[in-house]
């Protein structure tokens, strides 16, 4: 297949989906891309874990665990909508659009981000020291955003 033609198609998938996601897109994008780093980062730390090896019955967990997850944003899109339904019904314009949908995949983003920095410890690899401390705390400034208190 010609290059150009496969640019041209991953640019128009990719200007469709945007279209259809508007502000969800960078949240989902990004989500999408941890979701995968981390499914690969799994693989690779269950061969360095005491539990022993990769599965096929645990990877078929990750993917469903991972499918699950793009679902709840979903129901954040779908909660957003009600909300907007709802106070269009009474006369009022909310001023955003998809905002719990966003906080659902940034808090996803920052669970996946804590996977896959556990999984690097589980391989091996050294991580500065304030950086999974960071990511713990941006998960709590999004869970109290969300209104929740959840320890890991």
């Amino acid at each position: 297949m010609n290059l150009n033609y496969m640019k041209a198609f991953v640019t128009t998938v990719m200007s469709l989906v945007a279209s259809m996601l508007g502000v969800l897109y960078i949240p989902v994008l990004l989500m999408v891309a941890c979701n995968v780093i981390d499914y690969v980062t799994g693989i690779w730390a269950a061969g360095y874990r005491q539990d022993g090896g990769v599965s096929s019955y645990c990877s078929m967990c990750g993917i469903i665990k991972k499918v699950t997850m793009w679902l709840l944003v979903f129901v954040g899109a779908i909660i957003d909508q009600l909300l907007a339904y709802a106070a269009q019904t009474i006369g009022y314009q909310l001023p955003f659009t998809f905002l719990v949908a966003c906080v659902v995949a940034i808090w996803i983003i920052c669970n996946e981000l804590i996977s896959i920095l556990e999984n690097m410890v589980d391989i091996g690899i050294e991580l500065p020291a304030f950086l999974l401390p960071l990511v713990r705390k941006l998960k709590t400034t999004v869970d109290k955003m969300g209104g929740t208190d959840q320890e890991e």
